[in-house]
């Protein structure tokens, strides 16, 4: 696959700091989101490492406090330099209409990143997602996809890959 017709990408991740890797060249690949949020979709086991990619995406952004997964505040906001990322895990939700009390129509727009840790428990109340990531817990380590659902996604991926070629 060529970095220009990247529509998925696959990477083997056999430890967290690989992990947060992929978040970090995510993150460097980010480009400019023109109408509303980029959104990230994560999905995959528990300890699959979801929050381990969001941490290297955000670390890559200039932050560094810890990042913890919001699994009991659900929702968490970072203010990097250049964009705002709002870090969502959904795992405790119930019922994807809890998420209208969580203000997040107020997020729906052009400078933020969306990281949404369990988006199929809010689907409905969602945006699309420009990249959609899977994270499986496998013997040999914890294989990644990562696969571009729209235009904007393409592009970063391609510049992902594009990325991740120059840094071997």
């Amino acid at each position: 696959m060529t970095p220009s017709d990247a529509a998925e990408w696959h990477q083997l991740s056999r430890s967290a700091a690989q992990t947060e890797a992929v978040g970090a060249r995510l993150a460097a690949a980010l480009p400019p989101a023109e109408h509303g949020p980029a959104v990230i979709d994560l999905s995959g086991d528990l300890g699959a490492g979801k929050t381990t990619l969001a941490r290297g995406f955000l670390r890559q952004l200039g932050w560094a406090e810890p990042v913890r997964s919001p699994t009991f505040t659900l929702l968490e906001c970072y203010e990097c330099s250049d964009v705002v990322v709002v870090h969502a895990d959904l795992y405790r939700v119930r019922d994807a209409a809890e998420l209208d009390l969580l203000g997040l129509r107020d997020l729906a727009r052009a400078g933020h990143v969306w990281l949404i840790e369990w988006p199929e428990r809010g689907a409905g109340h969602l945006p699309p997602c420009d990249l959609r990531i899977h994270l499986v817990v496998a013997a040999e380590g914890h294989p990644l996809s990562i696969a571009a659902r729209s235009p904007l996604g393409q592009r970063w991926l391609a510049r992902a890959v594009e990325l991740s070629r120059e840094a071997t």
